[in-house]
């Protein structure tokens, strides 16, 4: 059998009554030679007869797992997928027409990028709070792989049934991993520890479908200390290799968080920032608590760590103004 152009892997449990159309939705997505794995992770309703209907296409392929989680699901499905390419789906979600067609020309055309996603609808409104409103908004505002890579200690910047990325990057930072924190989110952080470059298309070609009981909400891996477990670990070797004392701009929860967080991976914090009077001269975790005048390039590495969105913004600004160089001087986190 030749061998197709895009393998889909669409791990599933218990979704009978929306797999059809989401296996569909991909089915149906023209101008693209693929093959979909469907990996039913121990489903006990009638996501198996739903399996049985589909396979009546020869594109689909299934196997059936006992019920041992996403990241085996996952790696069963990477094993026996035969595409270079590599797309995500999931069994609750819709997949737009034409959306595996634009990210397979997209990553043809850009040999640079090794992972493109999509911008996404999230829905239904109702079941959204503002929390994840603002998080898709800013999810969906990064396109590039810098704005990827320059704000990946943020949140997890991408919405993981929506990607597609070339079968090399497992070869080189390896499959799913069982990890404290998100599965995905820690595949894009080892991408980025890796060099890889990160994008997204311009386009609204997802739904990501949101439901009582999805593990978004409910699994341990995404409590909020996880994933600054998961932000911290790697935050940690980037602030190494700028071979400088740390300097973590935000002495509030925030900051204190990643600054815990860094130091099982050996790095601690030389200083606190803030501009609160009432703050600097305090002791913060080991470390005093000074004003932004005592920074400057060749002293500090600077992690800025505030939850507020508009006070990044102002603190990417005065840092930039007194000479540090993003990236190379300074990371934003959060």
């Amino acid at each position: 059998m030749p061998r197709p152009e895009v393998s889909v892997l669409l791990p599933t449990r218990n979704n009978a009554s929306t797999l059809a159309d989401a296996a569909g939705d991909i089915l149906a997505d023209a101008g693209v030679d693929l093959e979909l794995v469907v990996i039913d992770d121990g489903s006990v309703d009638e996501t198996p007869e739903v399996l049985s209907a589909l396979a009546a296409d020869p594109r689909v392929q299934r196997i059936r797992t006992e019920g041992e989680g996403i990241v085996a699901a996952l790696n069963r499905g990477l094993a026996a997928a035969r595409a270079p390419l590599i797309a995500r789906m999931d069994g609750d979600d819709r997949s737009h027409a034409g959306r595996l067609a634009a990210q397979r020309d997209f990553l043809a055309l850009r040999p640079d990028v090794q992972l493109v996603g999509t911008r996404v609808l999230a829905e239904p409104v109702e079941a959204l709070g503002d929390g994840m409103k603002r998080y898709v908004s800013w999810q969906n505002a990064l396109l590039t792989p810098e704005d990827h890579h320059r704000e990946i200690f943020i949140e997890s910047p991408l919405c993981h049934p929506s990607v597609m990325f070339r079968r090399e990057v497992i070869d080189v930072v390896g499959p799913y991993r069982e990890v404290a924190w998100p599965e995905d989110y820690d595949l894009w952080l080892r991408m980025d520890a890796a060099g890889m470059r990160l994008a997204k298309l311009d386009r609204v070609l997802f739904s990501w479908r949101h439901r009582p009981g999805r593990l978004t909400f409910t699994h341990p891996r995404y409590a909020r200390e996880r994933i600054t477990a998961a932000k911290g670990a790697f935050l940690a070797a980037r602030v190494r290799a700028m071979g400088r004392p740390l300097a973590v701009w935000g002495a509030g929860p925030t900051g204190r968080r990643l600054a815990r967080a860094m130091e099982p991976e050996g790095v601690r914090a030389a200083v606190f920032v803030d501009i609160d009077p009432l703050k600097i001269g305090r002791v913060v975790r080991g470390a005093r608590v000074v004003s932004p005048d005592a920074l400057s390039p060749d002293a500090f590495a600077v992690v800025a760590a505030v939850g507020a969105e508009g006070a990044r913004g102002l603190i990417r600004a005065a840092l930039c103004a007194m000479g540090f160089v993003e990236g190379e001087d300074f990371v934003v986190a959060a």
